[in-house]
């Protein structure tokens, strides 16, 4: 791994949040407790599709500390990101089982939950769309009677009036119907990939305040402090400069809370009762199933090739299930379709991507936001290709790894700036994984062990004019805040961003404050936390505020020592002469401005001010999906290590191997720890984890007891990580973003092994035992 030459870039920093984390110190936004706060709860459909008939709240009225019931008619509207159908609260119908119908404003919160008990909800069923075939059906009930009639948010969302399409995504880059009969393989293939829970430590909650002067004060575990102005502005009328946010830090969030939920229902809450302080927390319970999940994904790719293996056309329809409400997944079906063809060079591209309602709860981003499910159906084609082909599946991804000079699927031209080098990962994991020492073989009575491997990629899908700012602001003692809207959620970047700041100023990082909360009020605008895009905006913003400090420092310190700003540079806490670096002045002396003997003093505090724009990003051409969505592709491989026992069918992970080209590696222990952390969630969730719905569309395992995760001591025996670096031209110190990309390969990996190991394919998740001995019993019929 290089360093080149840097100081703080490129080296294993402790986390700057560790000590607090470690030691039980931080507040989360479930832990403030304050006189006077009032407590809200939800109350929740019963049913997974049916008319409201009637909400008899008598009976909860009479429970003692209930100040206020609101209802749907009180908001009876449509809000949401990307198109506005999802009201705050369901009126005339309800979608999902545990869709929020109403809610108690008590005293303490034991009272509200009592008063949700009491409220009597008459409803009248209506028919249940609980898969995404069935939703596709022309003569399914709808879940949205007018989905063209609904208020687009942004532009690239295409819902169709009659049918349960939220939204459809078309992807034609060359000829692919004549490709296709030119072909001298071909390959055909269905796949499903199921929807499961966020499962963050901590639960999601919000407190909403509306105070005298009719500000807004929202506290949040959130993602997206700015989106929640947003949408307090655009659906409930209030200026945007009269809502606060602040954010805390974060129990962990994978994209679940990069969504705006719970924030209108405490602000309708916090109205109801005159402004005063309002909670709304959800149990883990309503957490699973009340608050937005994980897509679903039923997919089929056709794959056309010479005899020598080489890639000429492909088609992918997926089928995306959003649950009620489009929320973000419609940008995910949209992302689905731009990174459709995974990191491989194919010249006829065909791919519609549908965002298709069903009467489940509803989808919003998560880690990898669908590339985790679009990386398994193609890799699980690839290898079932390779098999086909007679070929070794690693040759066959090294024959087609897109490369610079090729185009992605939306026509983008590729560059040695804007993409990985997928063919150095591969080969490095195919030394780390051992692959030349088989990829099968009998380690026991009863017992195979075998290897799988997937590769990756994924553009940072942000808007095209997504933004961050950072300020600097410097103390009487040389160090110096930072303050950014960027989130600490778990994944490091305020580290990050430190390290970028200390490198640029050549300063220790014990002197460098990096504000962890986040508050709108004095916080520069950023985006989101989202899209693997925060070292990337928030450190082009860092860097250009140095910049502007290091500016500010020189022309002070050239005024004190008498020479021009270009004769000096900054490091080791002070401005130097280039040529003699013992002679200079103290950053201290200078932070809030100079004060000579006289008593005359010069300039003043110096703050750093810097932002950063996303540039020449395009909207995709509804036809054919021409654009460029993104301004850069990390590129990776993972495998996988499994020994199976054939009597049972149950399998033990050996080894977990990740190789990824994230450009610069800011901090390798970090980023390591991402890769780690990626990939047992990825192998959880293609192992085990699943939503089970009966036939009313009703989840089933609604708690942790019975939700099935990957328990410790059950993830691999041996984890794997490197990096390939190939720097970004327009990155911070060359980095692009690596966040999600740990769980991206980990699902297709898992079931190319054991595939490989039981000679079937496995092309529905989860895989476990007993799904293992039904695809081979099915494979021996």
């Amino acid at each position: 791994m290089t360093t080149g030459g840097w100081s703080f870039v490129g080296k294993p920093e402790q986390r700057i949040d560790a000590v607090e984390k470690s030691t039980g110190k931080v507040r989360y936004v479930g832990d403030y407790s304050v006189p006077g706060l009032m407590h809200a709860k939800l109350v929740t459909s019963t049913q997974a599709h049916a008319k409201i008939t009637s909400i008899d709240t008598t009976e909860a009225w009479k429970v003692p500390g209930v100040r206020a019931i609101v209802t749907g008619e009180v908001f009876p509207y449509h809000i949401g990101p990307i198109l506005a159908d999802r009201p705050p609260l369901a009126f005339e119908k309800v979608r999902y089982c545990g869709e929020p119908v109403a809610i108690i404003v008590a005293d303490h919160e034991y009272q509200a939950k009592l008063a949700t008990t009491k409220v009597k909800v008459e409803y009248e069923p209506l028919p249940i769309v609980n898969s995404v075939q069935q939703a596709f059906q022309t003569d399914a009930p709808l879940v949205h009677e007018n989905a063209g009639s609904y208020t687009k948010i942004i532009s690239n969302v295409y819902p169709k009036t009659g049918t349960n399409i939220g939204s459809h995504i078309k992807i034609r880059k060359g000829n692919f119907e004549d490709a296709w009969e030119s072909c001298e393989e071909t390959i055909t293939a269905n796949y499903s990939f199921n929807l499961s829970d966020h499962v963050a430590l901590e639960t999601r909650s919000t407190r909403v305040e509306i105070n005298p002067r009719g500000k807004v004060i929202v506290h949040s575990c959130s993602q997206s402090p700015f989106t929640i102005k947003k949408v307090l502005n655009q659906f409930f009328n209030i200026e945007v400069g009269n809502v606060l946010v602040h954010i805390p830090m974060i129990g962990g969030a994978f994209g679940g809370k990069g969504t705006v939920q719970l924030e209108p229902l405490a602000y309708l809450a916090s109205k109801s009762v005159g402004g005063k302080l309002v909670k709304l927390e959800m149990d883990r319970e309503e957490d699973m199933t009340t608050s937005p999940c994980r897509v679903g994904l039923d997919a089929t790719v056709q794959l056309g090739a010479t005899k020598e293996g080489k890639l000429v056309a492909g088609k992918y329809t997926y089928l995306l299930d959003s649950g009620a409400y489009t929320d973000q997944a419609a940008g995910i079906t949209r992302a689905a379709a731009l990174d459709c063809t995974g990191p491989y060079d194919i010249p006829n591209v065909w791919c519609d991507s549908y965002c298709v309602y069903t009467n489940h709860p509803f989808a919003t981003s998560f880690r990898g936001y669908g590339h985790p499910e679009l990386t398994f159906a193609v890799e699980r084609t690839m290898d079932q290709l390779a098999k086909q082909l007679q070929m070794d599946p690693i040759q066959l991804r090294i024959i087609n790894g897109i490369k610079p000079g090729h185009t992605t699927p939306t026509q983008t031209v590729l560059t040695a700036n804007n993409i990985g080098d997928i063919e150095k990962c591969i080969n490095r994991v195919k030394e780390l994984i051992q692959w030349d020492e088989g990829q099968k073989m009998v380690s026991g009575k009863n017992k195979v062990r075998s290897k799988g491997i997937s590769t990756f990629w994924k553009t940072s899908t942000t808007a095209t004019n997504a933004e961050a700012g950072a300020i600097l602001t410097f103390e009487a003692d040389g160090s110096v805040n930072l303050n950014c809207a960027a989130i600490e959620l778990g994944q490091g970047t305020k580290t990050i961003l430190g390290q970028i700041l200390a490198e640029k100023l050549g300063m220790e990082m014990d002197k460098i404050h990096v504000t962890m909360e986040t508050n709108t009020q004095y916080d520069p605008h950023q985006w989101r936390t989202v899209a693997s895009s925060s070292t990337f905006l928030a450190g082009r913003a860092v860097i250009a505020a140095a910049d502007h400090a290091i500016t500010q420092l020189k022309k002070t310190a050239a005024t004190v020592l008498k020479c021009s700003p270009d004769d000096l540079d900054v490091g080791g806490g002070k401005v130097y002469l280039k040529p003699d670096p013992a002679f200079g002045v103290d950053i201290k002396e200078i932070a809030l401005g100079y004060t000579y003997p006289s008593g005359h003093s010069i300039d003043g505090q110096v703050v750093g001010i810097g932002k950063h724009i996303q540039r020449h990003l395009t909207p995709m051409d509804e036809e054919t999906g021409f654009g460029k969505p993104g301004p850069w592709w990390s590129v990776g491989v993972q495998a996988v290590e499994v020994e199976v026992d054939t009597r049972d069918f149950t399998y033990t992970i050996l080894k977990g191997v990740t190789v990824l080209d994230g450009g610069t590696i800011i901090n390798p222990k970090t980023a390591e720890q991402q890769m780690r952390g990626g990939m047992y969630m990825g192998l959880s969730y293609a192992a085990s984890e699943k939503f089970i719905f009966d036939e009313q569309g009703v989840v089933q395992n609604t708690g942790l007891r019975n939700y099935p995760m990957l328990r410790y001591g059950e993830q691999p025996a041996q984890y794997l990580v490197d990096f390939i670096e190939s720097p970004a031209a327009d990155g911070p110190f060359g980095a692009r973003g690596i966040g999600e990309y740990g769980v991206i390969g980990a699902p297709a990996c898992l079931a190319n092994s054991l595939s490989h190991a039981l000679d079937t394919a496995l092309n529905q998740l989860p895989l476990t035992p007993e799904s293992l001995w039904e695809a081979s019993r099915g494979a021996d019929e």
